[in-house]
């Protein structure tokens, strides 16, 4: 992520590498990032096997502005508040009466047409935060009031029983993110190919792998499970790292962080050895300046990104396609007025995406609630966001929306498909 145009306290972020959520992992596989990328290997049998659906969580970081995203051109006050960043409305896409999409979105229009995508606009929490860093984790612990600190995606895994790290993983960093945190062990990685011993293909790797595993097997305390969840990992990941690098045919990804982590993504999910959840990030949309308009600006940019890189990701699944489904979700959404700089500052209410076979796409989902053209408005938040994911969770994942999401009274969207 860039840090010139973020806010300070996203710049705070970036810098200290979301290190609070690492503490929460002192048994699980972010020990290893003592060592390096994969340090220890033990011979067992893999404990992998083919799984029925696989969710993506990709998080926008640094708080998208939906309002781009999912243009209300419906409502008057949209270009009024935006005189200068405001999306014109014959140049959206799959617009209806009322919304239409940033053109960027372009390359997923295929998938809209073929209900694989929705969106669903005016989400949040229920409370507004504005604060990167707290509304981040608020978010992705998604259990307000609880000192518990265990992420929707641990309880979530948790439900199976089984403590393998394969199952949940988080793709293009070396950070698991609060989502992860919790009690299950999880793993993160930057890239497949990384998921080894260092030195592992030399004249010396079975040796050196024999000493360690000596040393490890025998130590005790977190460190000591750590290693041995690393050694565990790095075995069981072994084909997936021997699976084919090449993207499937027609997948073309844009170059950058995104692109280069769904393409991992995507080899991790081909290889069909477990994994049910996978965690990646795009940043940086904190965009108080620099927003542009179509013909520049970091949201046409990161938009560009953005669509790119999911049609490509879906592209590249093969006949895992069918399996995957993939949510975005931002920790909040932006002023409705834009800012003396011509950017937009931290609001509240924002859009979510759904993408995959298992989606009742090709349409516009959610209450709206109005805007107004004030210095300080939000778009009001009228569904909790912890009823899209809990529709997913629910009816793709198979999973109990009240262990997920402990206190909350889902609304029910109908967006979601029953596998």
């Amino acid at each position: 992520m860039s840090d010139e145009t973020c806010c300070e306290e996203f710049n705070g972020i970036s810098r200290r590498g979301l290190f609070k959520a690492g503490l929460g992992m002192a048994a699980g596989f972010s020990v290893v990032s003592t060592f390096g990328q994969a340090v220890l290997q033990e011979t067992r049998a893999a404990s992998a096997a083919p799984t029925d659906a696989v969710l993506v969580v990709l998080s926008l970081r640094g708080a998208c502005d939906g309002l781009s995203l999912v243009v209300p051109h419906g409502d008057p006050v949209y270009a009024k508040a935006r005189p200068t960043i405001a999306v014109p409305t014959a140049q959206l896409v799959a617009r209806d009466g009322f919304f239409g999409l940033h053109p960027e979105l372009a390359p997923l229009l295929p998938m809209w047409q073929r209900g694989e995508m929705a969106a669903v606009h005016a989400t949040g929490m229920p409370a507004v935060n504005r604060s990167h860093f707290a509304a981040m984790e608020a978010l992705e612990d998604a259990d307000p009031g609880s000192s518990a600190r265990i992420g929707w995606l641990n309880r979530l895994v948790g439900q199976a029983g089984a403590n393998d790290p394969m199952r949940a993983l988080q793709v293009g960093g070396s950070t698991v993110p609060t989502s992860l945190v919790g009690p299950r062990r999880t793993a993160a990685l930057r890239e497949v190919d990384r998921v080894r011993l260092a030195g592992q293909d030399d004249d010396f790797a079975a040796a050196r792998v024999a000493s360690m595993q000596t040393i490890w097997n025998r130590a005790g305390g977190a460190l000591g499970t750590g290693a041995r969840s690393a050694m565990g990992l790095v075995n069981d990941f072994a084909p997936i790292r021997d699976s084919a690098s090449a993207p499937s045919p027609g997948a073309v990804y844009p170059d950058g962080d995104l692109g280069r982590a769904l393409a991992a993504a995507a080899r991790t999910i081909r290889a069909d050895r477990g994994v049910e959840v996978i965690a990646v990030d795009q940043g940086n949309w904190d965009m108080h300046t620099g927003h542009g308009t179509l013909g520049w600006g970091e949201m046409r940019s990161n938009t560009r990104e953005l669509a790119k890189a999911l049609a490509a990701f879906f592209a590249d699944l093969g006949s895992q396609r069918s399996k995957v489904t993939l949510v975005t979700i931002s920790e909040f959404g932006r002023r409705v007025r834009e800012n003396a700089s011509g950017g937009t500052d931290h609001g509240h209410g924002n859009v979510m995406f759904l993408l995959g076979e298992g989606i009742n796409g090709g349409r516009y989902y959610g209450r709206w609630p109005g805007l107004e053209n004030a210095l300080d408005a939000d778009l009001s938040v009228t569904l909790d966001y912890r009823s899209v994911l809990g529709e997913v969770v629910a009816k793709r994942m198979g999973a109990s929306t009240a262990k997920v999401f402990p206190g909350v009274r889902m609304t029910s969207l109908g967006a979601v498909k029953t596998r």
